[in-house]
């Protein structure tokens, strides 16, 4: 058995394949080479490098890819579509008053580390209200069926705060919805990361 470096030329996710250029012999290129299946596929970009493990020397053929890792300056694998970027806490609501019964609009994309294009956050959010048995409905913005999203709530003494975290979808603007329900709910939210 050989370990060899090489720079991924491409990646097809249907077949679990790569194309690998070997850096010993740069002008050597294997196709069709098989990549390990604890190796995540968004991991296998374009010029990021690897390491191939040949079962024979002598067959070129008979080899697979074992890991990826950054290629120096640029970064690569960079986080790609699918992955979780985790950044600074950045408080997107705060004590925010939304009337009982009513659905209010945020955009939670282009500030606070939270880039245009993502398509969802990582977030923790928490509200408070006078009324007893009181909740939020977090959901993208203009989402037809607020249950299939996330809800806070059910508060049980009033006055006092319920909190809540996860991750949330968002639109294609980077909004969200938030809707209090039976009561009026001051909202303060926290963003913590973001998916592209």
């Amino acid at each position: 058995m050989l370990i060899k470096r090489g720079i991924i030329q491409s990646f097809s996710p249907a077949t679990y394949m790569a194309s690998v250029l070997l850096f010993e012999a740069t002008s050597f290129f294997l196709s069709g080479v098989p990549v390990s299946n604890t190796i995540d596929g968004t991991s296998c970009l374009a010029g990021a490098l690897c390491a191939v493990l040949f079962f024979d020397e002598q067959n070129p053929q008979d080899a697979v890819i074992i890991a990826t890792f950054a290629n120096g300056s640029s970064g690569l694998p960079a986080p790609p579509p699918g992955r979780v970027v985790f950044v600074t806490g950045y408080r997107q609501i705060n004590a925010i008053n939304i009337a009982s019964g009513a659905q209010q609009t945020f955009t939670l994309t282009g500030g606070g580390g939270i880039p245009n294009g993502a398509l969802g956050v990582v977030y923790k959010a928490y509200f408070t209200s006078a009324s007893v048995g009181s909740w939020i409905t977090l959901l993208p913005h203009g989402a037809s069926d607020p249950n299939a999203y996330q809800s806070i709530g059910n508060l049980q003494v009033a006055n006092q705060y319920c909190n809540g975290g996860g991750l949330m979808q968002v639109d294609a603007n980077g909004q969200i919805d938030i809707k209090a329900n039976s009561g009026a709910c001051v909202v303060t939210l926290y963003t913590h990361g973001y998916i592209v």
